[in-house]
C-alpha cells in the first residue's frame, strides 16, 4: 500500500506529457467545490483558445472527483485532499493509475457572521467548538450568543483536512448543521447571527468575516510561509499520465498565464 501511494507521489515530480488538443473533443471535469472556481475560470480562457474543445464541469466533493476518476466518468478529477490509501486499493483492482497534479495551493478560513465582535480563535478553541464543548460566544470574548456550528458533509476535501488538521480526528458535533458547499456555507454564516462555519480562501467575500487563528490571518502569503496552519494543496487527478487535451489543458493551468487565473479567483498559485 505504502509504495503504491509512494510511486503516486514520486509522478507528481515527473514532467507533464505535452500534446496537442484534437478537434471536437469533450473534456469533462468533476469533484470538488473548492476546486470548481479555478477549474470553472481556466476552462472559459482554453475553450476562448480552442473553441473546438468543449469543457463539461460539476462539482459534488473531493471523495466523487476521485471516484470519476476510478469509475471512468471523468477526464480529470478535481480534489482539495490527496488520495487515500482505500482509494489507491480501489484503484489498483480496476487496473487505474490515479495520478495527482497540484495545481494552487489554498488555506480553509473559519468565519462567521458580519457583525459579530470575534476576530481570533486558537485552533484548540475551534476544536472546542466544533465538538461541541464551547457554546457560547461570550465563552471566546464575544456577545452573549449561542453559537450555531456549521461543518461541510463528509465527501468534502475541505472537511476531510478540517477533521484532520483541527479536529485531530474527533467527530464533530452531531448537532451541527451540514452543507454540500463553500458556497451554501458562506450563505448559512451570513443568515445566521451566531453561525460559525469553515471555507476555501477563494470563497470569502463581504457577506461573512473571516477570523484569524492563533493571532494569524489566512492569506496566501501566510500560507506559502508556512506561518498559517490550516493549508492544503490542491489537486486534479488523471488516469494515468495525461495525453492530448486533457495534458494541454494542465499544461495551460500551470503555465504563467494559467496560475494568473488561479489568482484572479483568490486562490493561491503553486509559485
Amino acid at each position: 500500500m505504502k509504495t503504491g501511494i509512494k510511486s503516486i507521489i514520486i509522478g507528481v515530480c515527473m514532467a507533464m506529457v505535452a500534446a496537442i488538443p484534437a478537434l471536437g473533443e469533450e473534456l469533462v471535469l468533476k469533484g470538488s467545490t473548492t476546486v470548481l472556481p479555478i477549474a470553472q475560470k481556466v476552462a472559459e480562457a482554453y475553450m476562448k483558445l480552442h473553441p473546438d474543445i468543449k469543457i463539461s464541469l460539476s462539482g459534488g466533493g473531493s471523495s466523487n472527483g476521485i471516484k470519476a476518476i476510478l469509475d471512468g466518468t471523468a477526464d480529470i478529477g478535481n480534489a482539495s485532499r490527496f488520495i487515500k490509501p482505500k482509494e489507491v486499493k480501489l484503484a489498483t483492482t480496476k487496473g487505474i493509475y490515479p495520478v495527482p497534479h497540484r495545481i494552487a495551493l489554498d488555506c480553509i478560513v473559519p468565519v462567521v457572521h458580519s457583525q459579530n465582535t470575534v476576530t481570533n480563535l486558537t485552533t484548540a478553541q475551534l476544536k472546542e467548538i466544533y465538538l461541541g464543548k464551547i457554546k457560547n460566544w461570550q465563552e471566546v470574548g464575544g456577545k452573549d450568543m449561542k453559537i450555531v456550528v456549521i461543518s461541510r458533509d463528509t465527501s468534502s476535501g475541505t472537511f476531510e483536512v478540517w477533521e484532520h488538521l483541527i479536529m485531530n480526528k474527533e467527530r464533530v458535533v452531531p448537532s451541527a448543521l451540514t452543507v454540500p458547499s463553500n458556497g451554501g456555507l458562506v450563505q448559512a454564516v451570513a443568515s445566521t447571527p451566531g453561525a460559525i462555519g469553515y471555507i476555501a480562501l477563494g470563497y470569502l467575500n463581504q457577506e461573512v468575516k473571516a477570523l484569524s487563528v492563533n493571532s494569524i490571518p489566512g492569506t496566501p502569503e501566510t500560507t506559502r510561509n508556512g506561518q498559517y496552519s490550516i493549508s492544503r494543496p490542491l489537486f486534479m487527478f488523471t488516469n494515468d499520465w495525461p495525453r492530448g487535451t486533457t495534458a494541454d489543458f494542465l499544461n495551460y493551468l500551470l503555465s504563467t498565464k494559467g496560475q494568473t487565473l488561479v489568482e484572479e479567483v483568490g486562490s493561491i498559485t503553486v509559485y
